[in-house]
């Protein structure tokens, strides 16, 4: 692209591929190198190359740029892992020593220079990209695993796997255990292990932490090949104030608007265009360079609102309202560019609050993502089974509350890293009751989960029910397999997986009432909902029941909409993953003449204590018509028999029709 006609998209902020002109990039037998620093003095290039020496190569200011830098250098000085900074002389006279902020590949921390990479590979995910681009529209499952790779698996030393390593380990686990989608932890360079990847210092730069860009793109080769989306964290609302990062790049605040009070972190500035397509830029690259399949926008709640985070201070924006115009006006371009690109994206926004329209299209007046993840589903199901079940009665409508917006917005629901750090507690260890008892509730959270309208997330780890907060700086206790409890609901949660990607009633209408029909949503007094998931055919119909309380039923109706046989194909309780065992109803026919719970049939089962359990109806059996069979005619030997063809009849192929007399 011309230089010009770059610059000038870039300013404008509608540069897409601003990453192609920016950074240092390999070109013949040079290295160019550009910058955006327009209140620096003067910025030279240094590395190992020229011992870090700011007077050797400096840059230069294209003329009429807006502040955008420019130098070349020869590859016989500079080259393909060339370790680099750029030396900006700040407005107030400071050296300031820089990682390049498009930089593709950084140093392993806690070294901090960028280098040159250039980022071929060869994929091989051609069939994938293929057909997620048919699929655009078509309703499918959506079971993530949510990951931070290193401490997922380590090496016995304690050293992190590497992308290559990951990608032998990790994804025949996830096909084993049928999740469809992995959410991983933000992979853009920080320099704190302890931030999870949330501040981050390279937005371009995969961290170096386990391995190359390559390597990184073998890994997401690899899921694609074995059918398994990949979804990326993304933190477009704040960085890092380390001083190789963004802040004050020219000693001004460039990218930076102001510091988040709670975080100690710079919010970007979304008024200056230039760092609007920094950030849409940086959504692009990765969709574009690394073939992912989605983003999770982190914080957009304190993107939106001015006064996140403020106590007692009232921000205003020029409307007099609280949230900041220029900040969703952000997001309705970041939407807007990416789904013109990549209309299959996944664009998943965590927005804590009840801010309106969220995955409403942008032409509609909405943010324009298409997820969104609920949390008020996950604070008020967590509290509900906090609570001693014999008093639950009292709290039923935290457990029922969901569905009265369930379709408001299109919602993923989420048990997510974030739910077992800094002294919340594991998942299982929330649940109420003594030990035996936590398995059992923790299997009626994730049945109701799983059957309850909305995508899925759950943090990794949680399938193996650990009674410690997940610890980014060690593995998973994958010990605790060892345990049969433990081995028992991690079989769980892989059966739970397998029964929900193949039932679309469980997916299929997701985000209306086509999928969803309370049959008992008040019966408080015994903590038992009822409830009907439909998919587009009616034979796919599920009939759920959940008994959240320890009371045992041996006799207990249940409206039920059709007619028929209807088949017990999940039990929570059941033996083999760690439940009573209560010998219950496999199949039951349903009481035509009679109806229950608005229902127009009903049928009868045991229905145990703390249980989910999930009915079928078995399809009609089909009687074949009766054919009238002819008997053979008497021959009168007496008479001339009838001449023979010489040729012999054909035998039937499976194309020709079979003919009745």
């Amino acid at each position: 692209m011309d230089k010009s006609v770059a610059l000038y998209l870039f300013h404008d902020g509608n540069y897409l591929q601003s990453y192609e002109f920016f950074g240092a990039h390999i070109e013949d037998d040079h290295v160019i190198f550009r910058l955006w620093a327009p209140n620096a003095i003067s910025v030279s290039i240094v590395g190992d190359f020229n011992k870090w020496d700011p007077k050797l190569s400096p840059m230069h200011l294209l003329s009429q740029s807006g502040g955008v830098w420019e130098a070349k250098l020869s590859t016989d000085l500079v080259s393909k892992g060339t370790l680099y900074k750029y030396c900006i002389e700040q407005i107030d006279g400071e050296l300031a020593y820089k990682a390049d902020p498009y930089g593709f590949y950084s140093e392993v921390r806690p070294n901090t220079a960028s280098i040159i990479w250039p980022l071929d590979y060869h994929w091989h995910d051609s069939k994938w990209c293929s057909t997620r681009e048919s699929a655009i529209g078509s309703p499918a499952p959506m079971n993530i695993y949510e990951i931070h790779l290193g401490s997922w698996r380590t090496h016995q030393d304690g050293l992190f796997l590497s992308y290559r390593e990951l990608a032998d380990e990790l994804v025949p686990y996830l096909k084993n255990m049928h999740y469809t989608h992995v959410e991983i932890m933000p992979l853009m360079e920080h320099p704190f292990d302890g931030s999870w990847g949330y501040q981050i210092t390279g937005y371009f730069a995969p961290t170096s932490r386990y391995g190359t860009p390559q390597d990184l793109m073998y890994l997401i080769d690899q899921l694609h090949q074995n059918g398994i989306s990949v979804i990326f964290d993304w933190v477009p609302g704040h960085f890092c104030k380390d001083a190789h990062g963004l802040y004050k790049l020219d000693g001004t605040n460039l990218y930076e608007a102001t510091e988040h009070p709670q975080w100690g972190t710079m919010e970007f500035n979304y008024n200056r265009p230039e760092v609007v397509n920094f950030l849409i830029s940086n959504a692009y690259y990765w969709f574009k360079m690394y073939h992912i399949d989605g983003l999770r926008i982190d914080g957009v709640a304190s993107i939106l609102y001015l006064n996140y985070g403020y106590d007692n201070e009232w921000r205003r924006n020029s409307e007099g309202g609280n949230t900041s115009l220029e900040a969703i006006a952000f997001l309705r371009k970041l939407n807007s560019e990416i789904f013109k690109y990549f209309p299959y994206a996944i664009m998943a926004a965590e927005e804590s609050t009840a801010f309106p329209q969220v995955t409403w299209p942008v032409d509609k007046g909405g943010l324009g993502f298409n997820y969104k993840w609920d949390m008020g589903w996950m604070h008020d199901t967590l509290s509900y089974m906090e609570t001693d079940p014999f008093v639950r009665s009292h709290f039923h409508d935290r457990l029922t509350f969901s569905m009265s917006y369930a379709f408001s917005e299109n919602f993923i629901l989420p048990l997510s890293h974030d739910e077992v750090v800094h002294g919340k507690k594991s998942i299982v260890d929330k649940m109420f009751g003594d030990y035996n008892q936590k398995f059992d509730e923790m299997r009626l959270l994730y049945a109701y989960m799983y059957t309850h309208s909305g995508k899925k997330l759950t943090f990794m780890g949680n399938e193996n029910a650990p009674f410690i907060e997940w610890r980014y700086y060690e593995e998973l206790e994958w010990f605790m397999l060892e345990n049969e409890k433990h081995r028992d609901f991690h079989n769980f949660i892989r059966d739970l997986n397998q029964l929900y990607v193949d039932e679309p009633a469980l997916w299929q209408e997701d985000h209306s009432w086509d999928g969803f029909q309370w049959i008992e949503p008040d019966n408080a007094s015994q903590s038992v909902i009822i409830f009907r998931r439909m998919g587009k055919k009616p034979e796919d119909d599920l009939v759920v029941i959940i008994n959240f309380c320890p009371e045992s039923y041996p006799i207990y109706d249940i409206g039920v909409p059709k007619n028929g046989t209807w088949r017990l194909i999940f039990n929570s309780n059941a033996d083999k993953y760690g439940g009573s065992g209560e010998d219950i109803v496999k199949k039951t026919k349903a009481n035509e003449k009679e109806g229950f719970h608005n229902q127009p049939h009903k049928i009868t089962i045991v229905l145990p204590g703390l249980s989910a359990l999930i009915y079928k109806r078995e399809p009609e059996k089909l009687v074949p018509a009766k054919t009238k069979i002819e008997k053979p005619k008497k021959i009168d030997s007496s008479k001339k028999p009838l001449a023979i063809k010489d040729d012999k009849p054909k035998p039937l192929t499976k194309t020709d029709p079979i003919k009745k007399k």
